[in-house]
């Protein structure tokens, strides 16, 4: 089982292998978490997109971190051309840590996916989110994320 922690605050502060950005499956870097990797990564983030995407809902894809502490950017795409859904939450967290493993990345850091612009309920998504990360190989650390004090706290009961 993976090791996790929680963290308050702003994941693109996240100084380890790579983040997950909440992404819709244009590779559109628009608001929320993408739209501060986009402002905070620089243009090479969204250019590196654009000759990867479009991908599906449910898959996530593997980007430099341009300018931020991270090395990678991982974008699990959670909605676009379908609505966020508690199925499509469960395949992206699933799919990004299958590509942070074929990479052989060790700290990965995680927002709540699809509760921004998708609208899910936090306690829900925390708990689908953790259970796909439990299943994650053992060598593996995770860092979630809450953007307020009350998500962190969200993440802290569903752990």
């Amino acid at each position: 089982m993976a090791r996790v922690r929680i963290a308050q605050g702003d994941i693109t502060g996240f100084a380890g292998d790579a983040i997950v950005n909440a992404a819709n499956n244009w590779l559109k870097l628009g608001a929320g978490v993408a739209g501060a990797i986009r402002k905070k990564g620089g243009p090479e983030i969204q250019a590196e997109c654009d000759h990867i995407g479009p991908i599906r809902v449910g898959e996530a894809a593997i980007t430099t971190g341009g300018k931020l502490p991270a090395r990678y950017v991982i974008h699990a795409a959670v909605m676009g051309d379908e609505p966020a859904s508690y199925e499509s939450v469960r395949r992206a967290t699933r799919a990004a840590l299958r590509l942070a493993a074929e990479r052989g990345l060790k700290t990965v850091a995680f927002p709540l996916l699809g509760t921004g612009v998708g609208g899910l309920d936090k306690e829900r998504v925390a708990r689908i989110m953790l259970e796909e990360i439990r299943a994650a190989p053992d060598d593996l650390e995770v860092t979630l994320y809450g953007y307020t004090p009350e998500d962190a706290e969200t993440l802290r009961r569903a752990l």
